[in-house]
């Protein structure tokens, strides 16, 4: 049965009305050029709620005339796309010049719900290519079309995905490979890297404009501020902090921390080698490219730090009075936001009813107990969410079997147990408020590597319903669902050697 029509989602595609505040920026900040498009495109994959977010009757997905839009073969009324500009640091080391080298933004849609950009990824070759050839591949296509959906499904902020459109067309990567165009959705996709580009020049005229752009169109409270600019850095920082907490207690690692990777609105921004945590590893690396292990899971924090510091550095002249950039990172609270959001997601995970002074000093425990025995991280706080409050002696291992299981040296996991149950008494809650509570916030499925390439291997012979099965299953990642226990299940030994890297 389908979800009720959202009352937003009522217009067809002639109907969209678009609009592009960027493209209101000077013409160096961006190329006006259409998208190369894709030959005899089908439809991959479509999501119901972007659709419907953006205005868009879902109905329209049925028509021949979707596809040729969203494969950049069909420009709508009002659309001017572009490609912008950016730099940034990659892997720490200053890369200069970037752009969008593969995305066309086509124009902006309005409503009450607010501004979104429409951006196509793998239409074709931009100024900004470097060389390359603008495609994106069926396989990083649907990858980040599931991360984007399941990332939102799971309350982190991110960029949406609206549709994969596919073509028989061959990309070369390792392999030969066919090309597909992934629609992203977000209200902007400004990074840390659009103001390096123009801090590194020398533009401060072309800086100070960006910066007025994002805050009068995005974060126009800043205006109230003696200095809206350093109030700006305040607000990237506190969400940027806020974002990555939410990565960590959901053992999410992007894989490309880079500067020109990092949404201004502190959203999660360009899927490529992601992964999910799966047998605990602190220092897990999920992108094979990264080979010093800069972005490994436990160094996520300290690099989105180092990441506004070069945020600040592009903008100490907007700022001004801050006696350093990492002084102006430090009075933007980014190191507060994250570490109070991480501890109020922990404590929500671990099923605290309130915060206690030891609670800081619990969860440093708790990662230690994961570090050491390795247990699947997803499966590990499920399980522990119906485990009760207390426990007799007698039925103590059986009650907490579903837990103990998943431990080579069971003793170490009584031992923990011992001190969590210790620490629910100190702030006691009903074992069905709290299992409720828990289980709302505990994900039971989550977007594994093998899943996805599950759905690759059988959309690259033309099946997308295995894609479909996994967008709907993913959508609803805290819920039971009777038909979908397999998706929970640990990686198949097939699986064990999945590798993801920056090639797509």
């Amino acid at each position: 049965m389908n979800a009720p029509e959202s009352p937003l989602a009522h217009a067809t595609l002639e109907e969209l009305v678009f609009d592009n505040s960027f493209a209101g920026l000077p013409e160096n900040f961006y190329t006006r050029l259409p998208p190369a498009g894709l030959p005899d495109p089908y439809l991959v994959a479509f999501s119901q709620p972007v659709a419907e977010m953006t205005g868009l009757t879902p109905q329209e997905a049925q028509r021949p005339l979707f596809c040729e839009v969203f494969a950049g073969n069909v420009l709508l009324a009002g659309s001017a796309p572009l490609a912008a500009v950016y730099s940034g640091h990659q892997f720490g080391v200053w890369a200069g010049q970037l752009g969008d080298g593969r995305a066309h933004l086509l124009g902006g849609l309005s409503n009450r719900l607010g501004h979104w950009e429409i951006q196509l990824k793998g239409a074709g070759r931009t100024p900004y290519s470097r060389g390359a050839d603008g495609r994106a591949v069926l396989r990083s296509s649907i990858r980040e079309f599931l991360c984007s959906e399941a990332m939102a499904a799971l309350g982190i902020p991110t960029t949406r995905a609206l549709c994969v459109v596919g073509a028989d067309l061959g990309v070369r990567r390792e392999a030969m490979e066919s090309a597909a165009v992934v629609t992203r959705v977000a209200p902007s996709f400004v990074r840390f890297g659009s103001f390096e580009h123009w801090a590194s020049r020398g533009k401060n005229g072309e800086l100070q404009r960006l910066a007025d752009y994002v805050i009068d169109t995005f974060r126009p409270e800043c205006r109230s501020f003696d200095n809206p600019y350093s109030a700006l850095l305040a607000d990237v920082a506190r969400r940027t902090g806020e974002l990555i907490a939410h990565w960590m207690a959901a053992g999410f690692m992007h894989g490309v921390m880079n500067t020109d990777n990092m949404s201004i609105l502190g959203l999660t921004l360009d899927y490529g080698p992601f992964g999910f945590m799966e047998a605990f590893d602190a220092g897990h690396i999920c992108n094979h490219s990264d080979e010093g292990g800069r972005y490994a899971y436990r160094n996520q924090p300290q690099v989105a730090q180092w990441n506004l510091y070069r945020l600040a550095d592009a903008m100490a002249t907007l700022i001004g009075s801050k006696p350093s950039t990492a002084q102006a990172v430090v009075d933007a609270h980014y190191g507060d936001a994250f570490e109070s959001r991480f501890e109020q997601l922990m404590r929500a995970k671990l099923g605290l009813a309130a915060a206690h002074p030891s609670d800081e000093d619990f969860i440093a425990e708790t990662f230690a107990l994961l570090q050491q025995h390795r247990p699947d991280f997803t499966l590990f706080f499920r399980a522990l969410s119906r485990l009760p409050a207390a426990a007799n002696r007698e039925n103590q291992a059986t009650i907490d079997a579903p837990l103990r299981d998943q431990f080579i040296d069971r003793s170490a996991c009584d031992t923990w147990l011992t001190h969590w149950r210790s620490r629910q008494s100190s702030t006691p809650w009903p074992d069905d408020q709290r299992e409720a509570a828990m289980l709302a916030v505990n994900p039971k499925y989550i977007l594994r590597n093998w899943l996805a390439e599950t759905a690759i291997r059988h959309a690259r012979n033309n099946d997308f319903s295995e894609l479909e099965r996994l967008r709907v299953c993913l959508s609803r990642p805290y819920d039971e669902q009777p038909g979908f226990e397999s998706y929970a299940a640990l990686p198949p030994d097939w699986a064990q050697g999945l590798e993801v890297s920056c090639s797509s």
